[in-house]
């Protein structure tokens, strides 16, 4: 059963509202897996899987790391698969140990007052749009949300964050073109705790994590949310592009290191046949997905559940 937002936020739910919630969602995240599902299992749906053959193990491995599971998250599925003493359905055992590994403690920290919710990334990953549905959904939610910013250096990306701070009835802090990254920041949170705002979001431009004075930016940018309010930010999401791939998983190690991560968003799943990169970022980083991009409306932010992801992934 698919994880819900009450469930992710902390909320008392009703069932009738709950499974509203989860009707068609698989069917459109096994739509969106689709090019990742092929790519992971093509080859081994033409032939039947027998473990006392060793080229079958292979094929496996060869499969696992061609769909972007990664070397060290294959290795720990093929061991885990080898330990069974029977496997019925590859295809289903496969599912359950992906699920397994990917199973963890998926929180959403909104305890703070304000709650600061700090997000990174490279460029066109979807950040912007990312938060938009974000502070629209938390609004959905009856949480009051504050829009900030921090990304001075293209015009464009402040517009089009007030367009969706609007859509999303949050308020906007944006700051002057060229502008320091960290005062918006800072200023963003002044503005919400003066006006009674129980949650800021701050985007940040985006950067290639290669970039090192652009991400001396960003942990300065972090140094002043956390002097200006003890415990913040609460939350750290970096929004990775699905269709990059192993790339994506290089990207989590080094954002995590500068700047303490505590959550991937992994959008741009319905174009990619790469979606098994969220198991190596899982599995190698310990880093939860904790929500996920299936398009471009409104409602196609949902949050992480692992064993739907695993049974989308690779029995559709």
């Amino acid at each position: 059963m698919s994880r819900t937002w009450s469930e992710l936020l902390g909320e008392p739910e009703e069932p009738a509202e709950a499974e509203e919630e989860r009707r068609g969602f698989f069917s459109r995240l096994r739509e969106s897996l689709g090019k990742s599902r092929r790519a992971l299992v093509g080859e081994l749906a033409a032939a039947a899987f027998d473990p006392g053959d060793d080229g079958a193990w292979e094929r496996l491995e060869e499969a696992l790391i061609a769909g972007d599971v990664g070397v060290c998250a294959t290795a720990e599925l093929v061991r885990r698969l080898e330990a069974r003493v029977k496997i019925l359905d590859l295809g289903e055992a496969l599912a359950e140990e992906i699920a397994v590994l990917m199973d963890q403690q998926v929180t959403f920290d909104l305890s703070g007052r304000p709650s600061v919710i700090l997000v990174v990334g490279v460029n066109g990953t979807g950040k912007t749009t990312t938060i938009g549905k974000l502070a629209r959904v938390l609004h959905q939610h009856g949480r009051s949300v504050l829009v900030a910013a921090a990304d001075t250096y293209r015009a464009a990306a402040e517009e089009q964050l007030q367009i969706w701070a609007e859509r999303a009835r949050a308020d906007f802090v944006g700051g002057e073109k060229g502008g320091d990254p960290a005062a918006v920041a800072f200023d963003a949170i002044e503005a919400a705790m003066a006006r009674g705002r129980e949650i800021v979001i701050v985007d940040t431009a985006g950067r290639l994590h290669t970039q090192t004075n652009l991400m001396e930016e960003l942990i300065k940018v972090r140094r002043v949310i956390a002097a200006k309010l003890e415990g913040a930010p609460h939350e750290t999401l970096l929004v990775i592009d699905a269709t990059t791939g192993q790339n994506g998983l290089q990207q989590a190690r080094l954002f995590t290191e500068a700047v303490g991560v505590t959550g991937v968003v992994l959008t741009k799943l319905d174009g990619s046949a790469k979606g098994g990169v969220a198991v190596a970022i899982a599995y190698e980083l310990g880093l939860p997905v904790k929500l996920i991009g299936l398009g471009e409306q409104l409602d196609d932010l949902r949050p992480f559940d692992p064993g739907d992801f695993a049974q989308a992934l690779v029995r559709g």
